[in-house]
């Protein structure tokens, strides 16, 4: 049986000029400060940013210092971020659960941000980030918060009642493959997978593989409602209701 095919890169100019604009965006300003906050990037170590797209987070190491090395499937993805030359970061088109062109314990620290829930071999994927990662050495992952954000299981609801926005959560602890549009009010044939799973199926599976969680973070959004009946509501939602999940797990 075919594995469903997960890769960007069909979506690959939209998704660049998604990163490259100016502002707005969860990955530039609310993702990027954090992950470098708790990075803690120290000149010269190697930093493995896997499923790494059009290398707008790799840049971003490597000005902190770090030696980068940026893999992602889409080879039309990789293209794209080879555009933005730089000495301290290599590209390679690689599956993130096959890494066989690093060696064992080189990696300092390897980051996963937005694509684990897109990615269906996370058992291969975190047993990689083991053999290359050094002793001592650090995952960090982001997420699209699993317990908030289950693809066509969870959405906004309000009450007219009591004039108070909720979440809904229709399923939560059953794990599912879901489709869904990669460029929402685009191409409705250009579809990518999602893998929903709830948390204990990643603490399970990073404990297996050599890993301890050692530091957990829930980012809730950083956007406010245009004025209107609602905005008090959706905007005390907003930051009530996490929509990002931060994960740094140890390697032991």
């Amino acid at each position: 049986m075919n594995k469903p095919k997960t890769s960007w890169g069909k979506v690959a100019g939209w998704y660049n000029k998604l990163l490259e604009q100016k502002d707005g965006t969860y990955q530039k300003t609310l993702i990027l400060p954090n992950i470098l906050r708790l990075l803690e990037i120290k000149r010269g170590e190697t930093i493995l940013d896997l499923a790494c797209g059009q290398g707008f987070f790799a840049r971003e190491f490597s000005k902190m210092g770090a030696k980068v090395i940026g893999v992602d499937v889409s080879q039309e993805l990789i293209e794209l971020a080879k555009k933005h030359p730089s000495q301290s970061v290599e590209y390679h088109v690689s599956s993130a659960g096959n890494l066989s062109f690093l060696g064992n314990k080189t990696i300092d620290k390897v980051v996963i941000i937005l694509a684990l829930q897109n990615i269906e071999n996370v058992h291969g994927v975190f047993n990689e980030c083991n053999r290359v990662l050094k002793p001592n050495g650090k995952l960090y992952i982001v997420l699209s918060h699993p317990s908030f954000r289950i693809p066509k299981q969870s959405s906004w609801g309000w009450d007219e009642a009591q004039k108070f926005q909720y979440r809904r959560i229709d399923s939560y602890l059953t794990e599912s493959k879901v489709k869904i549009q990669m460029h929402p009010g685009d191409n409705p044939k250009e579809i990518t997978w999602s893998f929903h799973r709830p948390l204990q199926f990643y603490f399970k599976m990073l404990n297996k593989y050599g890993f301890s969680i050692s530091r957990l973070e829930e980012w809730n959004s950083n956007k406010e409602s245009e004025l209107g009946p609602r905005k008090l509501a959706e905007d005390k939602a907003r930051k009530e209701i996490p929509l990002f999940l931060f994960m740094q797990a140890l390697r032991i």
